[in-house]
């Protein structure tokens, strides 16, 4: 398993950064557009029975409504619409209810775990968001630098993962009181707090490195701050909904990591909530 996942890491970061850099725009969108569908068909095994074929459909239907009504030339993307602010706020307001729904998890699953609707709109609320959240950060400044937003992209992730990486060893090391127990009983406040401090620090030394402008170090630190929580929330989103539905991974399509949803669980939360406050 361990080697799957080597090799399946050694051979998926670079396509990534290749993809976030190099792509064209539209291969973006087009890009993109492919793994939020394909992460919205593994959203669809939380739901159980014949309705997975008519979510997906009513999926596909509201994500090509969206790329119809809304913007997604170049330079109206970098412009920043209000139908592009009004994606992000309900992407932002979606990850507090969905916080609010994990850390109070079992007691909130009365609420939805028996509604294949629910789940659905859940889905949709979850990859739309984030699609939209990538392509608004990929087209920051592109006329001037088709580089910059890509470099924006890469800053979040970074961001996520000196996360995962500080929580899973301050945790190791210090972790006592628990975030989630009943939905993920490794994750600890004392992680949570290790993996901000050395993600706030290198979302600082990124963005100097990168030369990534924000109006002052306390709203950069602030951003990172509100991204870290949000992504490790996003993370524990996903297993919930796992949990309800039995499974333990996603999908099989990443050997040795699972299915889409598995590798951008953190993201799915972290980029559309950066992108908001970054934006705005």
């Amino acid at each position: 398993m361990l080697k799957q996942r080597i090799i399946t890491a050694l051979i998926l970061a670079p396509l990534v950064i290749a993809g976030i850099f190099f792509l064209p725009f539209p291969a973006f969108i087009v890009a993109l557009a492919a793994i939020t569908m394909v992460g919205f068909w593994e959203w669809t095994q939380f739901i159980n029975g014949s309705a997975r074929v008519q979510i997906v459909s009513l999926f596909t239907l509201i994500f090509g409504a969206s790329l119809v009504v809304m913007p997604t030339d170049v330079a109206a993307l970098s412009a920043v619409a209000d139908s592009h602010r009004a994606m992000l706020a309900v992407g932002g307001i979606w990850w507090l209810v969905a916080s609010t729904l994990a850390i109070t998890y079992p007691s909130s699953a009365k609420l939805w775990s028996s509604s294949a609707l629910l789940k659905g709109i859940f889905g949709v609320l979850t990859l739309l968001p984030f699609f939209w959240g990538i392509l608004l950060l990929r087209a920051v400044n592109y006329a001037e630098s088709p580089y910059h937003g890509s470099q924006l992209v890469m800053l979040v992730c970074f961001i996520v993962w000196a996360a995962d990486t500080g929580a899973y060893f301050t945790g190791k090391r210090f972790g006592k009181h628990k975030m989630a127990p009943s939905v993920s009983p490794n994750k600890t406040i004392e992680g949570l707090l290790g993996g901000a401090l050395l993600a706030m620090f290198i979302a600082w030394s990124g963005a100097s490195l990168m030369n990534i402008p924000f109006s002052s170090v306390g709203s950069l630190l602030a951003i990172a701050m509100i991204t870290v929580v949000i992504s490790v929330l996003g993370d524990l989103v996903e297993s919930m909904f796992k949990r309800v539905a039995g499974i333990k991974d996603s999908g099989t399509i990443l050997p040795g990591h699972g299915g889409i949803l598995d590798r951008i669980d953190s993201l799915t939360a972290a980029l559309p909530v950066f992108a908001l406050f970054y934006l705005w």
